[in-house]
């Protein structure tokens, strides 16, 4: 069987993987979202938490990835949770460190003048801080998305959703003649995922950033 032929043969559940695959790495990211822009936000206010928080996060991306999946299953059985708690957390670095980044480069003038302006700190933070540090901090979304949507294929040993069960049923059926075909179809429909996220990314920065600082 050609790689064509296996393509339209098995568009239906490949594109249900995929589905799978976008739900999983959208649930992980938006999570990651909330958690990181908070970390980010408490580490950019206290200079003594900084360095912890930053080391954490950064620890938990060199953890390996199965081991960290691994390490959820006691807790969480197999299947989606340990999936998206994994992910959550590989994704973590690039936002809190965007967001320390983004709102450390906000001009202090702006900030002085908000508050003279008689703006309250969370007002402040709303309306002048988080929009000005916002293309850096989805600069950090967007990578973390990227990182995510790779290791997503590893869930599929813990069975989690998505591509990575296409993957791991060509690499068990290895020799057979159609184990090539399921490798390549699960990695190519990763990397289309990917190419979409990022598009989704490219297209949100333009639509939620203001003219002036695009």
């Amino acid at each position: 069987m050609d790689f064509y032929e296996y393509l339209t043969d098995n568009a239906e559940p490949l594109f249900e993987e995929a589905v799978d695959h976008v739900m999983v790495v959208a649930m992980s990211i938006g999570i990651a979202l909330v958690l990181g822009c908070a970390l980010g936000v408490l580490a950019h206010r206290s200079a003594r938490l900084r360095p912890m928080i930053l080391a954490v996060s950064s620890t938990l991306l060199t953890i390996p990835s199965l081991a960290l999946f691994a390490m959820f299953i006691p807790l969480l059985g197999l299947g989606t949770p340990p999936a998206v708690v994994a992910l959550v957390l590989y994704a973590l670095l690039p936002i809190v460190r965007n967001t320390v980044v983004g709102l450390g480069s906000v001009d202090r003038g702006v900030l002085q003048a908000a508050r003279g302006m008689g703006m309250g700190s969370w007002r402040r933070f709303l309306r002048v801080e988080l929009p000005l540090a916002w293309p850096v901090v989805l600069t950090g979304v967007r990578v973390s998305t990227q990182v995510v949507v790779g290791i997503a294929a590893i869930a599929a040993l813990v069975n989690g959703p998505g591509l990575g069960n296409e993957i791991f049923r060509g690499l068990r059926s290895l020799g057979s003649p159609f184990a090539l075909n399921l490798v390549l179809g699960g990695t190519l429909g990763i990397v289309v995922v990917a190419l979409l996220f990022d598009a989704f990314f490219i297209l949100l920065r333009r639509v939620t950033t203001a003219r002036g600082i695009r």
